[in-house]
């Protein structure tokens, strides 16, 4: 437990240091946790509201601030490129989100196209069971680039490395909103760069 705890404390350390520069990134952070956290309440109750708010919502805001408004310029905080951040990426870099990406937006087409997706779905009836088959493809295809990512890293570094991971994806809206809800005060002061004093104090 203590290395899992000690893995999990190093993974967030990197993916904040790394990635969450931008004051308006950590801000889109912030309403994506808060997305995710309404989605985890709604999936129990309504899953198809779950998944429209983790996609279209918590998933736009998250990922639009890492390809719109994290620089990748070299790091100076971190003395490390944008490439080498990039290689050493745990999880999903922007290559690999850019096919996830991909995927889940080609997702209603394919449906569009093949109302029963080669014979999954029976016939819809209307345009509420085409939504209802679309989110029901998002949900799965979030948990898929979930566990196709974990099961990745079991063999590509350690099943520690893959299981801590899953782990901090899962429990990241309620890490974010902690880490970043005074993101919007700072961008509203004019602070566009968090400082990260806290990464220079680590150093």
């Amino acid at each position: 437990m203590h290395a899992f705890l000690a893995e999990l404390k190093k993974q967030r350390w990197d993916d904040h240091r790394y990635y969450h520069h931008s004051r308006i990134n950590q801000s889109l952070h912030l309403v994506s946790a808060l997305s995710f956290l309404s989605a985890y309440i709604c999936i129990f109750t309504s899953p198809v509201a779950a998944a429209l708010i983790g996609w279209l919502v918590a998933m736009v805001t998250r990922q639009a601030g890492h390809f719109f408004f994290e620089s990748k310029d070299y790091d100076e905080v971190n003395q490390a490129t944008h490439a080498h951040k990039e290689d050493i990426k745990v999880g999903y870099n922007l290559r690999r989100k850019v096919v996830l990406l991909s995927i889940w937006a080609a997702s209603p087409l394919v449906l569009w196209l093949d109302p029963t997706l080669f014979g999954i779905f029976a016939p819809t009836q209307g345009h509420a069971d085409y939504l209802r088959h679309v989110c029901q493809i998002w949900l799965v295809l979030g948990a898929a680039a979930l566990l196709f990512r974990m099961v990745q890293l079991f063999f590509q570094q350690s099943v520690l490395t893959g299981l801590v991971w899953g782990t901090k994806i899962l429990t990241d809206p309620f890490h974010d909103v902690k880490l970043y809800c005074r993101a919007p005060l700072y961008l509203l002061r004019g602070e566009l760069i968090d400082p990260m004093d806290d990464v220079l104090h680590q150093a």
